[in-house]
């Protein structure tokens, strides 16, 4: 087997795809820096990471759908948004081991071209479009559901920051509006620390501290939602 053929089928394995089309696989590891000069920008990944987007997006929407059968619209978009962001596409793409195989020119490649982010989404993105082209809706939303599933059942990070939350809790059981007050500041200018405390009338008051004032308000609606058992993460499957 040749020395691309080897890189082929390390791909699929990964993917758990086998293309029939060897091409698209190539095409969706270049990045410009690597295209043909005599192709320039359509040799490259760019209209396979189009495309490759909004199948992601469908993919993914549809699983929430399956996953989360009681989430409001609300919640799915914020999981999709999730989901899909740059940043994790490119953590998926680390997960395929897609980055070794990336075609780059010198330059790009001599800067770390296989490690960076927004190389690493793209590509993700380009080969979940390649295997749509490919074999079609079913295999690439197998791809989807094979590395992007356990990322739905267990986010990286919270799906709504603590004031959101907060506000969301309290406007859905009819309570006013959260009011943050500044109620102590330490500190030199160039390293204050902030104390804040969030009040929703007819729940109480808490307290929350952190390095800028927006911190301390997060850390004081944390402690709210703590205090009456609520959490900013959602994590249960159904």
């Amino acid at each position: 087997m040749t020395k691309r053929g080897v890189a082929h089928a390390e791909v699929e394995d990964n993917l758990g795809y086998v293309f029939r089309d060897k091409t698209l696989l190539d095409r969706a590891l270049t990045h410009i820096s690597g295209a043909r000069s005599s192709e320039g920008r359509l040799g490259s990944y760019q209209r396979l990471e189009f495309l490759g987007d909004r199948v992601l997006g469908l993919a993914v929407s549809a699983m929430l759908l399956r996953g989360f059968p009681k989430s409001d619209e609300g919640e799915l978009s914020r999981r999709l948004a999730e989901l899909v962001r740059a940043e994790a596409c490119a953590e998926v793409a680390a997960a395929m081991q897609l980055g070794p195989h990336i075609r780059l020119g010198s330059g790009e490649a001599n800067s770390g071209g296989r490690k960076k982010k927004a190389i690493l989404s793209d590509v993700c993105e380009a080969a979940v479009g390649a295997v749509f082209l490919d074999g079609g809706y079913e295999p690439a939303a197998a791809l989807v559901e094979r590395y992007w599933g356990p990322r739905m059942l267990a986010p990286s990070r919270p799906l709504r920051d603590p004031k959101t939350g907060l506000q969301e809790w309290a406007q859905g059981r009819g309570l006013p509006t959260p009011v943050y007050r500044e109620i102590g500041r330490s500190g030199p200018d160039h390293n204050p620390h902030f104390q804040v405390l969030v009040e929703v009338e007819g729940l109480g008051e808490a307290e929350g501290e952190g390095r800028s004032k927006r911190a301390a308000e997060q850390a004081a609606a944390e402690a709210l939602l703590a205090r009456e058992g609520q959490g900013t993460t959602e994590t249960t499957h159904g």
